[in-house]
């Protein structure tokens, strides 16, 4: 394995409150030491000077679609999509064909990511058999068999029992339960955000309600079991306030929050249609604020990408009839550069921390920092690389995406993990 020098970059590992130009040397895919002007023997020399050196960064919440839909995405491209965006560590979804709630799936996902996977990938357990929501899995076993979590995400579990205990055991064990949060009985048929766009279009729309009443309901769980509660992919104002009340509460709760949800609003669907639908929908301008506002004040723990990847036919049938989703590992970091950093609603350090160490410890992993003799998972970031979005260039085997053409700020030009570069996109004539 080589030893590698990162000469002169701007380290940056918000856990051990590191922010300073400085060389960090990788040897045995560990990170050996780190300090100014090293002199070092390494087998490679980077020299990243203007550019940001962080512990490869965390996505807690993808679908990489393998088992069963292997023509949306594959571990495989899964992966090679995530290191692109500079993600060493994914956490993926149990909706695929057959759903990941046995430990034989488990072990699959485990397989399949070691013989094919560019990242770490974690698997996350079903609550219900084949997302059902009724007949339970055996949620022990799949705990013992190496997930990070448990979730039925992309529907939401309606019986509250079942999220009682659920949450019940997740106090006794320490994993965490990822909630997507969505009563279906007021979102059967809808396709958008209910409001001013959605009359206009003539489309059925869902309300803010129909999120927020599963969040009221499974923080009062949460409080009542002692169990962890991470609310999935926050989209409302009213999600917001309601995670803050419960923080105030010491109900043990985390919430995440993506990158379509704090930069645009239901008003692309105007220009892009199905690219611009996803679940939960894109809201409004006032919804967008309220989440950038949770983002600043930690009161929204992460930032994941809810990376849903869809092929173009299913995507082409219109509003009504494709599925709901948006793929984000290769965007993702562009946008909360331009979007956040670069506009002074959020802090560089605080968004480093939401995508490396804290979605690291929500999932009880050893990642998300650069202290010495951690894993050397390093991700390097040119923030002043100018770049338009071209989804016919991404690694993910699907283009659904409604950032197509824009021109953002701040990519990831290279991606370590394990002390071996996975993805490098850095000048040769640096």
């Amino acid at each position: 394995m080589k030893r590698i020098l990162i000469k002169n970059g701007r380290v940056l590992d918000p856990k051990n409150s590191i922010d300073q130009i400085c060389d960090l040397y990788i040897e045995g895919g560990n990170i050996s030491q780190i300090g100014i002007d090293l002199n070092i023997s390494a087998d490679q020399v980077i020299e990243a000077k203007d550019l940001i050196v962080t512990p490869g960064l965390v996505d807690m919440h993808v679908h990489l679609r393998e088992p069963g839909f292997e023509y949306k995405e594959t571990i495989a491209t899964g992966t090679r999509s995530a290191v692109a965006g500079g993600f060493t560590t994914v956490a993926c979804m149990a909706n695929t064909k057959p759903t990941i709630d046995s430990p034989d799936l488990v072990n699959f996902i485990h397989l399949q990511a070691k013989e094919y996977g560019s990242a770490n990938v974690l698997p996350i357990g079903a609550i219900t058999k084949d997302l059902d929501g009724e007949l339970i899995t055996d949620w022990r076993s799949l705990i013992e068999a190496g997930v990070v979590a448990l979730s039925d995400d992309g529907k939401t579990v309606m019986d509250a029992s079942i999220m009682w205990n659920v949450l019940v055991l997740s106090a006794e064990m320490g994993f965490p339960v990822i909630d997507h949060c969505e009563e279906h009985n007021l979102t059967t048929g809808t396709v958008m955000n209910l409001g001013k766009i959605s009359l206009e279009l003539g489309l059925p729309g869902q309300s803010n309600a129909s999120e927020e009443i599963i969040i009221a309901r499974d923080l009062l769980l949460a409080e009542q079991t002692g169990g962890h509660v991470h609310i999935a992919h926050v989209s409302t104002e009213g999600g917001v306030d309601l995670i803050h009340w419960a923080k105030q509460r010491k109900i043990c709760v985390t919430a995440e929050s993506c990158p379509h949800h704090f930069t645009i609003t239901d008003a692309e669907v105007i220009d892009h249609g199905a690219k611009a639908k996803v679940h939960p929908p894109l809201r409004t301008q006032k919804d967008v604020d309220a989440i950038i506002h949770g983002l600043a004040e930690g009161i929204i723990d992460t930032i994941a990408t809810d990376h849903a990847p869809h092929a173009s036919f299913e995507k082409d049938r219109g509003m009504q009839e494709a599925p709901a989703g948006i793929i984000g590992l290769e965007t993702s970091v562009p946008l909360v550069i331009t979007k956040l950093v670069n506009t002074g609603k959020l802090e560089l350090n605080d968004a480093i921390a939401k995508m490396t160490h804290i979605p690291s410890e929500i999932l009880g992993i050893d990642r998300g920092t650069l202290s010495v003799e951690a894993v050397a998972d390093v991700t390097l970031i040119d923030p002043k690389k100018l770049q338009i979005v071209d989804s016919a260039q991404f690694e993910s085997k699907s283009r659904n995406t409604p950032f197509d053409g824009w021109e953002l700020e701040g990519w990831p030009v290279m991606t370590i993990r394990g002390g071996e570069i996975m993805m490098s996109k850095i000048d040769s004539n640096r």
